[in-house]
């Protein structure tokens, strides 16, 4: 199967379905006879932007995190605004806590912004974890985020 014709079901599959882990994916797929290694899975979520969030009815479950106009940092700002609640620096490290729910997402958007002071970022629940390659762009990083979070408070 293409990667596009791949990608279109996926997306179908977790716009119908309560979808919340790779593996629940992987199940899903193959129900439908398309066979995907976890790797490729985890690639397609990557590409396609793919987030875990509640649904209405308060599921935790895969969706599609949509563009619209903002800015990518525009984007993070106001995210930064609805579900930051601190950021603080551990060597070369920044450890932001967040609402319930909301630690994929953000760091998500934080990822998609290609900053030099961002090695990489793990996620979890309410918590993100952002390396930077130095201390003193985990500083420079801190005091972006910090100012972020002053303007809103």
């Amino acid at each position: 199967m293409k990667k596009g014709d791949r990608q279109a079901r996926i997306e179908q599959i977790i716009n119908q379905q309560v979808i919340a882990t790779q593996e629940d994916l992987l199940a899903a797929l193959k129900r439908e006879a398309i066979d995907a290694t976890q790797a490729t899975i985890s690639r397609d979520i990557r590409e396609m932007q793919i987030v875990k969030a509640r649904d209405v009815n308060g599921e935790l479950r895969y969706a599609i995190f949509h563009d619209d106009e903002r800015t990518q940092v525009q984007k993070l700002k106001d995210k930064l605004r609805e579900v930051a609640l601190s950021v603080t620096q551990v060597q070369m490290l920044n450890v932001i806590k967040t609402l319930p729910s909301n630690g994929n997402l953000l760091a998500a958007l934080i990822d998609d912004l290609d900053y030099s002071e961002v090695v990489g970022t793990l996620a979890g629940h309410d918590t993100i974890v952002i390396i930077s390659p130095s201390e003193t762009q985990a500083t420079k990083l801190n005091e972006r985020f910090s100012q972020h979070l002053a303007t809103i408070r």
